[in-house]
């Protein structure tokens, strides 16, 4: 049996759970690719995951290679695959209950990639899926933002926020973000209208009737937020279900986002991203066999962007 190395969990737990190692070459079935991974981005659901937080909503099957956002090359095909040929270079949030990125190799169902944006390396495009896919879903599908509303972003400086933001701008916002005083700068640079230091004030003294909240924290921060939306306004979470019982008290339209594939959606980014419209912002860059390290970066919460482990 061909091997590659990867990053597995074989029970949940801590970042001592992780084990780098050999594990079994996936082999692309008839609608699938095989592709050669250069870089994995970590979000906190990877985290999530190894702790088993997610194991009533996904049928994972241990041993599991870790992390669900990739930037790499097409290595072969399967007999049904027309959008893509060995060589194209891809990237892809693949199916989250499936062996992930962390690894030389992933097999990507065919309708779950997208060509890679062509004005960056794998290491940025890599940084792009997950949380680009869950800031889109949240500000348009979820939210339905539009040109002239106001957004408060939880946690801005953030993976998913550094993108809300700048989507937010682009589709003619007025955006609020809430981050720690060390990224005021760095978010006004992508297109933040007014910064609040979290740590010094109490944003519901400073912000009042916005049409959304965007929330990528939860617990007290998404309770305190629903005395800041206006009536008829929309509470949007990536954390945990927004309080039905609250969201009828304050007239507020409560939402819960958590993303499935979308290579249409996928392709759209890449788009912004080869205009100029959309920054990729990564913070670090470390090698597969750190994985460890890079989850408990990314469960400290205070990365800006995004984190990235390089493969090949």
């Amino acid at each position: 049996m061909e091997t590659m190395k990867a990053v597995r969990i074989h029970a949940y737990g801590g970042p001592e759970a992780l084990v780098y190692e050999d594990a079994p070459l996936p082999q692309p079935g008839k609608d699938e690719i095989l592709v050669r991974v250069h870089a994995a981005a970590v979000n906190p659901v990877d985290w999530k995951i190894r702790e088993g937080h997610l194991k009533g909503m996904l049928d994972s099957r241990l041993p599991l290679i870790m992390g669900w956002d990739v930037s790499g090359t097409v290595e072969a095909v399967g007999p049904e695959v027309v959008r893509f040929k060995v060589g194209d270079e891809v990237f892809s949030r693949p199916d989250i209950a499936r062996d992930g990125a962390y690894a030389e190799f992933i097999v990507i169902r065919e309708n779950e990639a997208a060509f890679k944006p062509q004005s960056i390396d794998h290491l940025h495009a890599a940084a792009i899926p997950l949380a680009g896919l869950t800031a889109c879903k949240s500000l348009f599908a979820a939210a339905k933002l539009s040109a002239g509303q106001t957004i408060l972003i939880h946690g801005a400086a953030g993976g998913v926020g550094t993108y809300a933001v700048q989507l937010a701008k682009w589709k003619g916002a007025h955006v609020i973000a809430t981050a720690s005083e060390r990224n005021h700068d760095y978010l006004r640079e992508l297109g933040a209208d007014e910064v609040i230091a979290y740590q010094n004030v109490r944003f519901e003294d400073k912000v009042r009737d916005v049409d959304v909240v965007f929330d990528t924290i939860g617990g007290e921060t998404q309770t305190r937020s629903w005395n800041v939306v206006k009536q008829g306004g929309v509470l949007v979470s990536i954390v945990s279900p927004p309080s039905q019982e609250e969201a009828v008290a304050h007239g507020v339209r409560p939402e819960f986002v958590f993303i499935q594939p979308d290579a249409a959606e996928l392709s759209a980014l890449a788009k912004l991203v080869d205009s100029g419209k959309l920054r990729v912002m990564v913070e670090a860059v470390l090698p597969l066999a750190e994985a460890r390290r890079a989850q408990e970066l990314s469960q400290n919460g205070h990365t800006r962007g995004k984190i990235v482990l390089k493969v090949r």
